[in-house]
């Protein structure tokens, strides 16, 4: 088999060719692009041949799956698979794994970041003291007693979940099916509009899918408490930042943390949320911890492994 890992997995060279090995020693052939290419005649160049390919999270297009006429399964280090076009995938019968899993920690412990972050005030208390400021206008508030709302709650959000009630927070759910270990956790599954209207801090964990996208629109940004945070390291476009931005900029809510973009980094400075009030921004970040990838590489590469041995996992 020709197998091409299209771009960097954000591990060394060595770690790669530790992953690879075992494919050449096979008899396959492996090829590593270790920059990322966007230009489509250049990014066709490199996918001509594959029969399979490793790819992490930037767009993979029809026109440039198309193009890999003997392509026949695609390892996505990432968790969701929104970037690659399913429809040309189902079209030519090509397989596509995930890597769900590998960044569950990251995501969870960013998401704790931001909020406390948020409630106190820290990126603004930093930029105080270096400006021989004082706490003045900085006092924040607790997390503990909080009611956190969480909107998806697979394995990050159940993680989350955990975390949380660490913390002394009431924890309201909101997921397409009522989760086991979610209750076991003291989840209370309540309605999105419950969770909108109760909650102090809204954290998004959901995969972005044709119900989900645009999910936190206007109408149901009116629906939260005014003093209310929130939280998006799911995908940009399940929230529409047009109505944030108006939102935060009226003080309908209080604040936002924002990591996912409806493109990746970089983000162009006129972007609404960029420049709206009390936003605090990461560029999609949350997935990526030395850790994280590490585990994100050799779970791709192990979907390689066990595609090739007829034992597929992970298919979306």
């Amino acid at each position: 088999m020709n197998i091409v890992l299209l771009e960097p997995l954000g591990v060394s060279e060595e770690k790669i060719t530790n992953l690879s090995d075992q494919l050449k020693n096979g008899g396959h052939t492996f090829t590593y692009y270790s920059s990322v290419e966007t230009d489509g005649e250049k990014l066709k160049q490199r996918v001509k041949d594959a029969e399979i390919l490793i790819i992490a999270n930037n767009p993979l297009p029809a026109d440039i799956i198309k193009s890999a006429k003997n392509l026949k399964y695609i390892s996505v280090a990432f968790t969701g698979v929104d970037h690659v076009d399913k429809k040309a995938c189902d079209e030519m019968v090509i397989k596509v794994s995930n890597s769900s899993g590998y960044a569950t920690e990251s995501v969870a412990e960013l998401t704790l970041g931001l909020i406390l972050s948020s409630l106190r005030n820290i990126v603004q208390c930093d930029d105080v003291v270096r400006k021989e400021g004082t706490k003045a206008g900085l006092i924040g508030n607790e997390l503990n007693g909080k009611t956190i709302g969480i909107v998806g709650t697979g394995a990050i959000g159940l993680r989350v979940a955990e975390i949380l009630k660490v913390f002394g927070c009431r924890i309201h759910g909101y997921s397409r099916t009522v989760k086991e270990a979610g209750l076991k956790l003291g989840i209370e599954y309540v309605s999105l509009e419950e969770l909108l209207k109760g909650s102090d801090i809204v954290s998004l964990h959901t995969p972005l899918t044709d119900e989900t996208t645009g999910l936190i629109n206007k109408e149901r940004l009116e629906m939260m408490k005014k003093n209310s945070i929130l939280i998006n390291v799911a995908r940009g476009k399940v929230v529409d930042s047009n109505a944030l931005a108006e939102a935060l900029n009226n003080d309908k809510i209080a604040g936002a943390c924002i990591d996912v973009f409806e493109m990746e980094p970089p983000i162009p400075q006129n972007h609404a949320l960029l420049n709206a009030k009390n936003v605090l921004a990461t560029p999609h970040i949350a997935f990526a911890t030395k850790e994280s990838m590490i585990k994100r590489a050799e779970t791709a590469f192990d979907n390689v492994y066990s595609w090739l041995s007829g034992e597929p996992k992970n298919i979306m």
